[in-house]
């Protein structure tokens, strides 16, 4: 189990003050956290191959279609400045 005095190292480094009953209460749930780690380190893996996501992969984008957008003219309806048809934007380098 962590020391209070570990907890209070591990909250200054995340520059949280926590009081006395605060340093208690996260001391017990981080030493949960960390003998679940433990556990978790000694568990035989070998034979799991490497991956990123234990979740089937699946496309959650529409399709792609073309459809009908704005006209020019409504796409510049609401633009403080229109130059040519364009967008005219302050310049932000010479």
């Amino acid at each position: 189990m962590l020391t209070p005095e570990e907890v209070g190292h591990i909250a200054g480094l995340a520059r949280l003050g926590l009081s006395p009953e605060e340093i208690q209460t996260f001391g017990k749930q981080l030493s949960a956290i960390l003998d679940y780690a433990h556990t978790l380190a000694r568990l035989d893996t070998e034979q799991v191959a490497p991956t990123a996501t234990v979740l089937a992969l699946e496309n959650v984008l529409a399709p792609d279609r073309a459809e009908p957008s704005l006209s020019q003219e409504d796409a510049l309806a609401n633009s403080p400045q229109v130059q040519d048809g364009q967008f005219r934007v302050t310049a932000i380098m010479e």
